[in-house]
C-alpha cells in the first residue's frame, strides 16, 4: 500500500502529509505559530500541509510557556487571540473561553477578515522572518523532530535579534 501512495505522488512521502481529495496529497510540511503583538515567536508547530489550520490551535495553546511579568506572578496563557476565519469553529471558541481567554475570531460571511489585518500582519511577518532561513525553506531532514528542531532554532535567532535592537 506504502508503493502505491508513493507512485501516486510521484516520491518520497514524508511523516506528515497523507493524501487529501482537495490538494491532491501535497507533500510538505505547515509551520504553525503563536506570537505576541511584537511578532516573537512563542508556540511553534509543524504539521502536514493537508491537516486544517484548526487542527493545530489548542497543541500550540498548550505550548505557551509562562510568561515573566514585571509585577505579580507569571502570566499562564495569554489574555487574548486574534485568529483568521480558519479557526472559526464553535468547539475552538468554546475551549477557549472555558480557558478564559478572549478571542477575535473573524466570522464568515459576517466579518471581513480586513478588520483584522493590523494584527494579522505580525503573524505574516514572523513566518516570513522563518521563511528567511534556507533550512526551513525546503525541508532537507526525513524526520518531523530534527525539523522542528531547526524550527525551534531559527525562533531563537528571531528573538535574540529583535531583543537585542
Amino acid at each position: 500500500m506504502c508503493d502505491r501512495l508513493r507512485q501516486r505522488s510521484g516520491g518520497k512521502r514524508g511523516p506528515l502529509t497523507g493524501p487529501n481529495p482537495t490538494d491532491r496529497g501535497k507533500s510538505g510540511p505547515k509551520i504553525h505559530l503563536i506570537t505576541d503583538r511584537n511578532g516573537l515567536p512563542l508556540s511553534l508547530g509543524i504539521s502536514g500541509a493537508n491537516m486544517h489550520d484548526s487542527l493545530g490551535l489548542e497543541p500550540l495553546m498548550r505550548g505557551i510557556p509562562p510568561i515573566r511579568s514585571r509585577r505579580g506572578p507569571r502570566r499562564r496563557r495569554p489574555a487574548k487571540l486574534h485568529a483568521d476565519k480558519g479557526y472559526v469553529y464553535d468547539h475552538l471558541r468554546r475551549w477557549l473561553r472555558k480557558r478564559g481567554i478572549r478571542h477575535r475570531i473573524a466570522r464568515k460571511g459576517i466579518e471581513s477578515s480586513t478588520r483584522l489585518g493590523h494584527h494579522r500582519w505580525v503573524v505574516e511577518r514572523t513566518v516570513s522572518w522563518l521563511a528567511g532561513c534556507r533550512r526551513l525553506h525546503r525541508r532537507y531532514e526525513r524526520k518531523a523532530e530534527h525539523f522542528l528542531a531547526f524550527v525551534g532554532i531559527s525562533a531563537a535567532l528571531i528573538s535574540y535579534r529583535r531583543l537585542t535592537k
